[in-house]
């Protein structure tokens, strides 16, 4: 197998040829077909997130086929087309893994950070913690929704029955939330980068009723606002532009320390919250919603031997939608 290899910390990844692993008991093996390049994947090689194993192949939007199942797979055939997401194994015991909060477990692996992900040909995954696609979708197109949708999913949700819905930072996932939310009848009011007027067109592309930089107010009071930008100066800005008992979502793995603010801004009963992880029933609920609503995503193809060139673009903004890998 080929892979693409984060063997220090803020390097380079690096190519590596390695012999294609086994799955073991309760494993499948993936031949990848597409691989989306996440900001978290960002994170991971900037050294952002504590307590990575390294070396690590980083990763975890798959799109592929299984290549081979391991002992006491029910469920999957080989040659199924499967999705692999960040969340890459729980405890099943822990007090969240048995209240229905998997995405909380104590003691969980994930795709591309403590175990080896999906910027390579193949990888092993936990059959439990593997999707089944359909056999006609587009593995580019596809790749995104393991993250950038499953986790915009699960904050769209985390912001409740808003019907005025803010979103700070149009990128991968914002994309895919901004198609949901309009679907779903909503109003979408994006903000941007000042001066990013091509995103702000984007935005306004995918439905978006407003399309602004992240420091205007919006033309009206929103009922919730989600932060998909690392930013953590976005959130008084968030917490300002929501009405009396809105809600401001922080939907990223990590975020830049936020500052100070009054707590004027606080107060009236809005609410600061976080999303962390996905459950597997988040990606039952979504993977419905993509049927339905025939949501479309933009993507830029990378061969996988440009894995560095990916991950810069993405740093500096430089495509619009998703950066997906191709093996």
């Amino acid at each position: 197998m080929e892979a693409m290899v984060l063997e220090a910390l803020r390097t380079p990844l690096v190519p590596r040829t390695r012999p294609t692993p086994r799955p073991g008991a309760g494993e499948v093996l993936v031949e990848v077909r597409a691989c989306g390049v996440c900001r978290t994947d960002l994170h991971v090689v900037d050294g952002e997130l504590a307590n990575p194993v390294i070396p690590i192949v980083p990763g975890h939007e798959v799109v592929g086929r299984i290549a081979g199942l391991g002992e006491g797979v029910a469920g999957l055939e080989t040659g199924q087309r499967i999705g692999v997401p960040w969340l890459g194994r729980t405890c099943g015991v822990c007090a969240y893994c048995r209240s229905g909060r998997e995405n909380l477990c104590d003691n969980p692996l994930f795709t591309g950070f403590t175990r080896d992900g999906g910027f390579a040909s193949h990888l092993i995954a936990d059959a439990r913690f593997a999707f089944p696609l359909p056999e006609r979708g587009d593995d580019v197109a596809d790749a995104p929704l393991l993250c950038a949708g499953l986790i915009g999913w699960r904050s769209l949700v985390k912001a409740g029955e808003a019907r005025r819905l803010g979103l700070y930072g149009f990128g991968a996932a914002a994309h895919i939330v901004a198609q949901v939310a309009a679907w779903q009848g909503r109003e979408v009011y994006a903000f941007v980068r000042r001066g990013d007027d091509a995103s702000a067109a984007f935005a306004r592309s995918l439905g978006a009723v407003w399309a602004g930089a992240s420091d205007e107010a919006p033309p009206e009071p929103l009922d919730a606002a989600i932060i998909y930008a690392p930013v953590g100066e976005l959130a008084p800005l968030a917490l300002a532009a929501v009405r009396k008992g809105g809600r401001v979502v922080c939907a990223g793995i990590h975020m830049s320390d936020i500052p100070a603010f009054r707590y004027s801004l606080l107060w009236m009963e809005r609410e600061l919250v976080s999303v962390a992880n996905l459950t597997r029933q988040d990606g039952q609920d979504f993977f419905r919603v993509v049927r339905d609503a025939l949501i479309k995503t933009t993507t830029t193809p990378y061969p996988l031997a440009r894995a560095n060139e990916a991950l810069d673009d993405l740093r500096h903004g430089r495509f619009e939608g998703a950066a997906v890998l191709v093996p």
